[in-house]
């Protein structure tokens, strides 16, 4: 296994056992956890353990890639791994953000909205399938990528509960934060990007043989 594989298998691995401790946490809730930061919008500590780890882990997305381009080092195996090691680094992280609690201190993400950005996914993920048994390349859009960027973005300020936008917004009504407009731009580019990557694809599953070469980010 090369070096690239390796740091996306790690990925994997630290997002399974912060979770995975995360659930076995979740049993005792009698503990007093600590919150710091501006005290309108306090920081709790087990969602500033995530925000760490999630940060750490979107790091070594970007660097297994560059390593595997430059090194030549890209492997089916990789091309396996990486996806999935994304998937649960940013869908689990949208999860435990739906969850219920700590919501007395803490900005949480809509049930709803992580439904359609998990639904989109499986849907953009089906008709990638669909293309690879079709031996169809497609390439990325500008339109994923913005995606991801506002993700990878949106998703730690809210584990920080809107910080450092928290200092002077902290007052504003649940939905109308800095924090939850990151989250709704990342919403609209996950949503467009995933109807003009089913739209430019249809080929792919409705049978044509010129098929459309255009793609998403994930």
């Amino acid at each position: 296994m090369n070096l690239p594989n390796k740091i996306t298998l790690t990925r994997v691995i630290m997002v399974f056992l912060l979770f995975l401790g995360l659930f076995i946490f979740s049993f005792f809730d009698n503990i007093d956890v600590p919150l710091y930061g501006p005290t309108d919008a306090p920081i709790n500590l087990v969602y500033l353990i995530v925000f760490v780890v999630f940060v750490i882990a979107a790091s070594t997305d970007t660097l297994d890639g560059y390593l595997a381009r430059k090194n030549n080092q890209i492997t089916d195996l990789g091309k396996f791994l990486d996806p999935i090691a994304d998937k649960m680094l940013v869908n689990a992280t949208l999860i435990y953000l739906a969850v219920p609690q700590y919501s007395s201190s803490q900005v949480q993400i809509s049930l709803y909205i992580v439904i359609l950005f998990i639904v989109r996914d499986l849907v953009v993920d089906s008709v990638r399938l669909m293309a690879a048994r079709k031996n169809v390349v497609i390439p990325a859009n500008i339109y994923g990528k913005l995606k991801t960027i506002f993700q990878m973005i949106s998703i730690p300020v809210v584990l920080l509960n809107g910080f450092p936008f928290s200092y002077f917004d902290a007052g504003f009504p649940k939905g109308q934060r800095i924090a939850d407009f990151l989250v709704y731009i990342a919403l609209f580019f996950s949503l467009v990007s995933g109807v003009i990557y089913v739209y430019q694809n249809r080929s792919v599953f409705l049978g044509e043989k010129n098929h459309d070469r255009h793609s998403d980010n994930w």
